[in-house]
């Protein structure tokens, strides 16, 4: 017997990923539980901010951001760059990361980040809280502990993923698509 509850944000798990955005010089990262694939041909995902968010306008000013995901040795960054705010402090800095320059777009990755995401708005959804940016994955760096046989392998465990308030790693591998078609 399933009991009625009042309708909320309850699709999970979803991936918890630092967006970094602006530029080589003028640069934010936001942690986003927010963010999921929204088509194939071309390959392209959305992420939804709060308008209040520094980052909000540095995206909405340079129509770019990188998606990095993140495992969870970069759990206490994670947090971190969601809780303080990139108007008072350099979160590159005040938590030890890199900007990495990219091919595609002038936003940096976050270079200890094992997959970083570039991509590039093509539609903006205003929302009531949020506002989603649609955007095109333009380019794709991954370190090469994330590589096998030339194409990237997430391991298991990773990323993390967030849940009613709490982050989780990914559980095991239990079916690869198709597996109930195979013979």
């Amino acid at each position: 017997m399933k009991t009625e509850i009042p309708a909320s944000t309850l699709l999970a798990p979803v991936p918890a990923v630092m967006v970094s955005c602006g530029d080589m010089h003028t640069s934010d990262i936001v942690t986003i539980a927010w963010a999921g694939t929204v088509n194939s041909d071309p390959p392209m995902l959305s992420i939804s901010v709060r308008r209040s968010r520094y980052s909000y306008g540095l995206i909405k000013a340079t129509g770019e951001f990188v998606v990095n995901l993140v495992d969870a040795a970069l759990l206490h960054t994670l947090d971190g760059c969601g809780v303080v705010s990139g108007r008072d402090v350099d979160k590159f800095e005040k938590f030890h990361l890199t900007r990495q320059k990219c091919s595609r777009v002038s936003a940096p990755a976050v270079a200890e980040c094992p997959v970083s995401l570039e991509c590039a708005v093509r539609e903006t959804v205003e929302l009531p809280s949020h506002v989603m940016f649609i955007a095109e994955i333009v380019g794709v760096t991954a370190d090469e502990r994330w590589m096998r046989g030339g194409r990237l392998y997430i391991p298991e465990g990773a990323p993390v993923a967030y849940v009613q308030n709490r982050y989780v790693e990914t559980g095991k591998t239990v079916g690869s698509y198709g597996f109930t078609a195979k013979k």
